[in-house]
Formats: C-alpha cells, sequence, structure tokens
C-alpha cells in the first residue's frame, strides 16, 4: 500500500519551537508545503547530525514556503531538554513534534512496534494536507537535507505546473519535461 496521496490524520500534539511548549494540529499544516521529519529517538546519534543539517537549510525551506516538523515518540518535555543539553539541537528553530503515543507514526507507518520508535521517514505533503513523496530509511543511515529541499521544490513545481515534469537532478531553473506521444522513445 503506497501513502503517495494519503490525507494525513486528525491530529494535535504538543511541540517544543523557540523555547517554548505550543499546540500542533492538523489545521495548522494545512495552507502551505510541510515536511513531517521522523527520527527514531532525542539523545541518540545518528538523529542530531540529521536535525542540525535541516537547522541549516531552514532559512531555504522557510523561503520557499515548506515548514519543518521533526517528529519523534518523544514528549515535548524531552525535546526541550535534549535542545538544552546539546549544541546541535540548540541551533533548530522549527517545530519539533511530541508524538509518544505514536498517533503520528503509524498514520505515517513509520511506527516500529517492536522498539517503540519511529524509523528514519520523510513526508513531504501539498498544501491540501496530502503525502506527495516520502522517504524511509534504515535507522542507522543519514538523510540528506539538500536532496530533502529539492524534492520539495520539484513536488512544488509539478504541484503548480501539472503538464510538466522534472527530470533527474532537476534543480529550480532548469528545464523541464513537458510529456507527449512524440517524446515516447526519444530520451
Amino acid at each position: 500500500m503506497t501513502l503517495l496521496q494519503h490525507e494525513i490524520t486528525d491530529f494535535k500534539v504538543q511541540a517544543f519551537q523557540n523555547g517554548e511548549f505550543k499546540e500542533v494540529t492538523k489545521d495548522d499544516v494545512l495552507g502551505h508545503w510541510s515536511v513531517f521529519f521522523f527520527y527514531p529517538a532525542d539523545f541518540t546519534f545518528v538523529c542530531p547530525t540529521e536535525l542540525e543539517d535541516l537547522a541549516n537549510k531552514y532559512e531555504e525551506f522557510q523561503k520557499i514556503g515548506c515548514e519543518i516538523y521533526s517528529v519523534s515518540c518523544d514528549t515535548h518535555f524531552v525535546h526541550k531538554a535534549w535542545h538544552d543539553a546539546s549544541e546541535k539541537i540548540a541551533k533548530i528553530q522549527y517545530p519539533m513534534l511530541a508524538d509518544p503515543t505514536a498517533l503520528l507514526a503509524r498514520d505515517l507507518d513509520t511506527y516500529n512496534e517492536a522498539d517503540g520508535m519511529a524509523e528514519r521517514g520523510d513526508f513531504i505533503v501539498n498544501p491540501e494536507g496530502k503525502v506527495v513523496a516520502y522517504e524511509v530509511t534504515s535507522s542507522n543511515v543519514g538523510r540528506n537535507a539538500d536532496e530533502l529541499l529539492r524534492r520539495v521544490q520539484a513536488s512544488q513545481f509539478v504541484y503548480e505546473h501539472g503538464d510538466q515534469v522534472c527530470p533527474a537532478n532537476w534543480t529550480p531553473g532548469e528545464e523541464t519535461i513537458e510529456p507527449s506521444l512524440d517524446l515516447v522513445g526519444q530520451l
């Protein structure tokens, strides 16, 4: 079963952002692009490198109208403690969602029942709240914020230009392809 075009569930979770606790709901993510960035747990090894990488690119995501939501099955209290204890995590300005009941992790099929944690999964969600791209990787392999940003940009382009597609390694400003019968077998 694919999660493409899956509409995220109605949810309400606690988050830690910019030194404060806040509530985040499905309504908060509608109307703009979002990335739900699941990771196994706070105070681990690969996770802080990924979240720092995203923190370093956060301004670029913001410029294209995309919010980052990092998500683990930890509580918002643990997110705060990690933020206070780690130089890498202290850089984070995006919302760190707390999913201790695994509502979001189960909805997007990243929950690992055996260990009670989310797998590494990133989900690009359009302004209607539907998944348009996702990737789930092994828990011992970190992801790349540059590639995630490129995938968001490509997803936004085809969302706005439904008659065109983005070839491999496409970046904004490069040529796209307008599928047609004339191109079959020519590329």
